[in-house]
């Protein structure tokens, strides 16, 4: 995430001269399988979750609007530290294992609290911070080692590899969560998302790959922090890319927080056509992960990214249309998700390879928690504010306030750096 002074060590199985395709390295098929199964499990909870609070506990707009931000919260609490703690760090696994340790066992209450009368809304939110604290310090340590399971000339197709699976859950799980809910109810439903984690905590204990990060030399937490602040900041393309994530992520978030119950009452969609929308959103996922390894290849990252924020505002265009017959306004939001996906996995795979290409081995955790601390924290911002929007205004001109907003996403990419160089350096 800023500008490197020096390649990121190569694990022994991975040559620099000629690097071992991906499909045939071990430790990293680990690591995309266990991204692909709690990915599965959370897009499963993605439609329980918010269904339990709406359907079940007769949740209110602002409750939904909490339980949405809830997730995103701990961004902004600990996102900084977080990532100054994974630089400190020479081993991350044994933090990334333990994570998925205890969202599992978060999880997990869910059904338990369903069985004895306990739940609730609150509990919902309680569940979601908890899994939210756990996301916040998993992604942390992350980031910095897959540069230490994957070469640096894989990292856009390893990057696409993971939006692959985010892509594949997203098709996957909402079905998946719609056959759940209809035969053990949603509660129990949610028991996927904790098997997911664990699962995906034994594959990360599996991978074999030396850890022989470099800890950054502790100089005080909130040095180390300024640093990372200051790397983005003061980086033109970093400092782009963190403002139009930002942008997308909090309106995002306000569309999220309305659209189950925008789609159910307003459209008047039933929830299986709520489910197959999300799944329209992976089926785009996937031909982005697809075509985006091909595509920066040719064209370059940059260039990319700068065509993938023209979609954006299309979803929240045709949300915000949506009416008359349910088979009309299901195909229209569902075509708009297709291009939605595609637009979220070009974004993401070329902001994760551009922000890796410039950072030094030494800040990746910073300037990542930074980005998170500021794309990931506005979630709960936004989840907030649509909430409460969407109290007082209704849920259709909320949607048309978000899809104008979205469109400044295309100004911070277009007139930064990242439109005018599309593959060199920008500092």
């Amino acid at each position: 995430m800023t500008f490197p002074t020096s390649a990121p060590p190569v694990p022994p199985e991975v040559p620099a001269s000629r690097p071992v395709p991906l499909r045939k390295q071990r430790d990293y098929r680990l690591l995309l399988s266990a991204r692909a199964v709690t990915e599965t499990g959370t897009e499963v909870s993605r439609l329980a979750v918010p269904l339990t609070a709406a359907v079940l506990l007769g949740a209110s707009p602002v409750q939904m609007g909490v339980l949405t931000a809830a997730t995103s919260l701990p961004y902004l609490l600990i996102g900084l530290q977080a990532g100054a703690l994974a630089d400190r760090l020479r081993r991350h696994r044994p933090v990334m294992v333990a994570c998925d340790t205890v969202s599992a066992v978060a999880m997990a209450t869910i059904p338990a609290a369903w069985i004895t009368g306990l739940l609730s809304v609150p509990w919902l939110i309680a569940v979601a911070f908890v899994v939210g604290t756990c996301s916040v310090i998993f992604r942390a340590v992350n980031f910095p080692h897959l540069a230490i399971v994957v070469h640096d000339s894989q990292r856009t197709e390893a990057l696409a590899g993971f939006q692959s699976a985010f892509a594949v859950a997203t098709v996957a799980g909402p079905g998946l969560a719609g056959l759940l809910v209809q035969l053990i109810t949603a509660p129990f439903a949610i028991l996927v998302d904790a098997v997911s984690f664990l699962a995906s905590a034994f594959l990360i204990r599996s991978i074999r790959a030396p850890e022989n990060h470099t800890p950054a030399p502790p100089r005080g937490m909130w040095t180390e922090i300024r640093e990372g602040l200051g790397t983005v900041a003061g980086h033109p393309a970093l400092r782009a890319l963190c403002g139009a994530g930002i942008t997308i992520n909090f309106f995002g978030s306000v569309y999220m927080a309305l659209f189950v119950i925008y789609a159910l009452n307003v459209v008047g969609l039933p929830a299986g056509l709520v489910g197959a929308i999300t799944a329209c959103f992976g089926v785009g996922g996937l031909l982005g992960a697809a075509v985006v390894p091909r595509l920066t290849g040719r064209y370059g990252e940059n260039r990319i990214l700068a065509c993938s924020v023209l979609l954006f505002p299309v979803d929240f265009v045709i949300a915000a249309l949506a009416s008359g017959p349910v088979w009309r306004s299901f195909l229209l939001l569902a075509a708009s998700a297709v291009a939605s996906g595609v637009a979220v996995v070009a974004f993401s795979v070329c902001m994760g390879a551009i922000t890796l290409r410039e950072t030094p081995a030494e800040l990746r955790g910073r300037v990542n928690a930074t980005q998170s601390f500021m794309i990931q924290g506005v979630l709960t911002l936004g989840g907030l504010a649509g909430g409460l929007a969407g109290e007082v205004l209704g849920l259709r001109p909320v949607f048309w306030i978000s899809a104008a907003g979205v469109l400044t996403s295309i100004a911070w990419i277009w007139l930064s750096p990242l439109r005018r160089s599309p593959t060199s350096r920008t500092r």
